[in-house]
């Protein structure tokens, strides 16, 4: 061979291997960039309910559908929605003495800055054990048990962590804290794809078969955005975090339910007392290879020749409270344990207080007010109590807190005052009121001794998915006055979290700036579909999102179930003298 022909041919050789080095490299990157999930873009145009809010449009008349009926959302005029004018804040003096106007106050400094979310139920819709039945056929209005939402409930909570990202870059967070309900029931899978949503994992949001996982949008792995690491956040506990569906405690056969591969059986569990021992119901799942989450294994059992099942997952397993409070230690996010890491998490008592800016005189009291595991049942398990124990804590907390000149926020999961609590020896059937039935303290008892303490500026709860704001005035000393503050779920409508501001005006009184936020859905996501759903819901259910049992003349409308405010609170004179030598008046 010619020296020429060598040549050529060791450069041929040599090219070939240069490709085939290029080309193997871009295919193995191309096979990366092809198994990373994508995540999913929010609204360029991030605002809060100031600015403006999400207004349902009018339904079509004569068109009436079901709740399941996904598909005819749309043609029937169900799910569409438009941005109206922005709700103003409305100044509140309740609790302030009589006269006062707050004409000349202006604000000095802002002391904090937080936000709230709550109740987002991640629900896993493929679960064996669940109650999707019963809202089929005797109770339509318990969407609790089944809504078109179910489907979406990860991404919403994504949509709305990049909401709080984006404005925490307008204007910065101080800490986060959720106020309870992560889980819809319990489970191991649930709360996991809520801690991972925050810490910004790959969200894979199926179980079982996975079916549909790689064709069906709410089934389809994602990555999500995760919460800016410069946000602490803290969890509150709520019913559904250690209650079958928050109704019940977990007996045996409902933990074995969850990692079974047969779809649950029982009885009428909302109008029998008995109803969870009974087997005369199949509770049905959602079909996650249909695009609207087709509900099947439904119905009575006398209709069905066999068990109806599916396949099997142990990442359904049920989590006791201690179970479920050392899951917060597995983490990326700060701080690691999410306010359990202040106590010994392997008691299951999930209550703990943190002051979020040491140079700032202001103490948060998370407080566990949901049942316990082995109280008497006494019309299920969703009403707020504090046993003697963590009501002895709380006193404890709040005369430590005063005695430190520390302004006092108490977070928990259930309100007070704004359900008609029944006498402890009433059968009236109230589901999410306070028990006086098994409390240690009556709500009216607690509420009293939470007045005995001038430093508390506010409780903040989640539970019955509204946004009402309640006083408690002390017309006798309205020092001792506190506010209330409810934030609405993530789940169903509104949809939305809360941002907080604590303001110190000059004339040394406090403001509460509270704002609903809408998450700020991006055409085509699965959140934008989720908000379309639960607008339908909405329509379709007629929920009062104004409700009033208690006949509190403090009580303001809502629009569309929102409500923004600016709560004024006098402190005494100890606390005004405290804060004049960390801000001086101004000469």
């Amino acid at each position: 061979m010619k020296p020429s022909h060598r040549y050529k041919n060791c450069c041929l050789v040599l090219l070939i291997c240069v490709l085939v080095f290029y080309l193997s490299g871009y295919s193995k990157s191309y096979a990366r960039q092809q198994s990373q999930p994508e995540g999913y873009a929010i609204a360029s145009d991030v605002f809060t309910t100031l600015q403006k809010a999400v207004v349902p449009d009018s339904i079509p008349s004569g068109s009436k559908i079901r709740l399941e009926e996904i598909s005819k959302f749309k043609p029937n005029g169900y799910g569409t929605w438009k941005y109206g004018s922005g709700l103003p804040s409305e100044t509140r003096t309740d609790i302030m003495p009589a006269g006062y106007t707050g004409a000349s106050a202006t604000k000095k400094a802002k002391l904090l800055t937080f936000f709230t979310i709550t109740d987002i139920h991640i629900a896993d819709k493929e679960s064996p054990s669940q109650a999707i039945y019963l809202q089929q056929s005797k109770y339509p209005f318990v969407t609790s048990a089944y809504s078109p939402v179910m489907l979406y409930t990860t991404h919403v909570l994504d949509a709305a962590v990049q909401t709080i990202n984006a404005l925490h870059k307008k204007n910065p967070i101080d800490f986060g804290i959720s106020l309870g309900d992560t889980c819809n029931s319990t489970q191991y899978n649930e709360l996991r794809w809520y801690i991972d949503v925050l810490d910004g994992k790959v969200i894979t949001p199926s179980s079982g078969a996975h079916l549909g996982a790689g064709t069906i949008d709410y089934q389809k792995p994602y990555q999500a955005a995760g919460l800016d690491k410069a946000i602490p956040w803290y969890q509150t506990m709520g019913n559904h975090d250690h209650f079958w569906l928050g109704t019940y405690p977990v007996s045996d056969y409902l933990r074995n339910a969850n990692i079974s591969d047969t779809v649950i059986a029982m009885g009428d569990i909302l109008g029998d007392p008995h109803g969870i021992s009974k087997r005369d119901f199949y509770m049905g799942v959602l079909d996650g290879s249909t695009p609207y989450g087709d509900i099947k294994y439904a119905g009575p059992v006398k209709n069905f020749s066999s068990p109806p099942k599916v396949a099997a997952d142990p990442n359904r397993r049920s989590l006791l409270r201690t179970d479920w409070m050392n899951e917060f230690f597995t983490t990326s996010s700060n701080p690691v344990g999410h306010g359990f890491n202040l106590i010994d998490a392997t008691k299951g008592f999930a209550s703990y207080s943190f002051q979020p800016k040491p140079i700032i005189p202001i103490k948060v009291i998370v407080l566990d007010d949901t049942q316990r595991d082995d109280d008497a049942d006494v019309h299920g398990y969703g009403h707020g109590s504090l046993d003697r124990e963590r009501y002895e804590w709380l006193v404890k907390e709040l005369d430590n807190g005063q005695a430190a000149g520390q302004l006092m926020i108490i977070a928990a999961h259930v309100p007070i005052g704004v359900e008609v609590s029944e006498p402890p020896s009433s059968s009236a059937k109230s589901l999410v009121a306070w028990s006086n039935a098994v409390a240690y303290k009556t709500e009216a008892n607690l509420i009293a001794k939470l007045h005995e303490y001038p430093n508390l500026i506010m409780w903040i709860a989640g539970h019955r998915h509204l946004n009402t704001v309640k006083a408690f005035p002390d017309t006798a000393d309205p020092e001792n006055g506190f506010w209330q503050v409810e934030t609405s779920s993530l789940r169903d409508f509104p949809q939305q979290f809360r941002m907080f501001e604590i303001i110190l005006n000059n004339d040394y009184t406090i403001s509460i700036v509270t704002t609903n936020v809408d998450p700020a859905v991006k055409d085509g996501t699965p959140a934008a579909k989720s908000r379309s759903y639960a607008v339908a819901a909405e329509q379709i259910i007629k929920t009062d999102l104004n409700p009033n049992p208690t006949k509190d003349p403090s009580w303001k409308a809502m629009p569309n179930g929102s409500y923004n405010a600016v709560l004024v609170k006098k402190l005494r004179s100890d606390m005004v003298n405290k804060l004049k030598t960390l801000y001086p008046p101004t000469p």
